[in-house]
């Protein structure tokens, strides 16, 4: 068995498997509140290393022996994906239906037709019906309506205000006499015992595990809510242009590695043999 060509061949997955994350993330440079993600490289035997205490298998066991190959444990694999959560720079706007969040454990609460999920992008419009709603139609949840699926209704004529808590105040364009705003309610704005459950379902969406919502809390830390601001992607784009070529290398050599295996040493070995036979 070569086991050469196994761990070039491993190798060049992962690479593959990690190219597919840095052109998400360029993919979505301009995407407002997009999250970078990324990966950590690693191999099962570091992987064993770290956990054998905890196995029922003693690595000097013969029943361990069976399964350890110290060639192919050393092939490289992605051990663990994660999410890059670190605020994005913000950008300032002239929408008052435009909010961002400078805490990190810090998301809208929206109504989806599969159920609530979960943002950090607060660029908001007001749907046909006259309710706060994100660009894709689905309904921004007040902070009342989060357990029974109500959204904020915005009135003809009115002008929108929100407090750095969530509190939303309206202010009639139309009456010149109207010194104070009037109270609205608030945006449901949670933040997760568990942020790391978080998972990514797309349209810059977030869904918790049901098993889990009861860690969900409903209030966060005080001045969390920025109006007339838009919170930009994380992503930095010399750095996944720098992954992107490191990555493309790794690919071109685990390749040449294996064009190696196939035409060289095959070669080789079969004219060897068929020297010797």
């Amino acid at each position: 068995m070569q086991s050469g060509y196994y761990s070039a061949t491993g190798g060049m997955v992962t690479q593959f498997n990690r190219l597919d994350i840095i052109s998400n993330n360029l993919a979505n440079l301009n995407t407002n509140s997009f999250k970078r993600d990324d990966v950590v490289i690693g191999d099962f035997l570091r992987l064993y290393q770290t956990y054998q205490e905890t196995l029922p298998l003693k690595n000097q066991t013969r029943e361990a022996a069976k399964y350890i190959n110290r060639n192919l444990d050393r092939v490289p694999i992605i051990s663990e994906e994660y999410t890059d959560k670190s605020i994005g720079s913000m950008s300032k706007t002239d929408n008052p239906l435009d909010f961002a969040l400078d805490k990190e454990n810090a998301y809208f609460a929206i109504q989806t037709p599969n159920g609530v999920r979960y943002t950090r992008d607060g660029s908001f419009t007001i749907s046909t019906d006259g309710t706060l709603s994100t660009k894709e139609g689905y309904e921004v949840l007040s902070r009342v309506g989060l357990d029974n699926e109500g959204g904020i209704m915005i009135p003809q004529s009115m002008e929108v205000e929100a407090d750095k808590n969530g509190n939303l105040y309206f202010r009639d364009t139309a009456n010149e006499n109207l010194a104070e705003p009037l109270a609205a309610g608030a945006i449901a704005i949670v933040s997760f015992a568990n942020p790391k459950y978080l998972k990514k379902v797309g349209k810059n969406l977030y869904e918790y595990p049901k098993d889990k919502i009861n860690e969900r809390e409903n209030l966060i830390a005080p001045n969390a809510l920025y109006q007339h601001y838009i919170e930009k992607s994380n992503v930095n784009a010399v750095i996944e242009m720098s992954n992107l070529i490191e990555t493309n290398r790794l690919v071109d050599m685990y390749s040449k590695v294996l064009k190696t295996h196939m035409d060289d040493l095959n070669t080789e070995a079969i004219s060897k043999l068929a020297t010797r036979a």
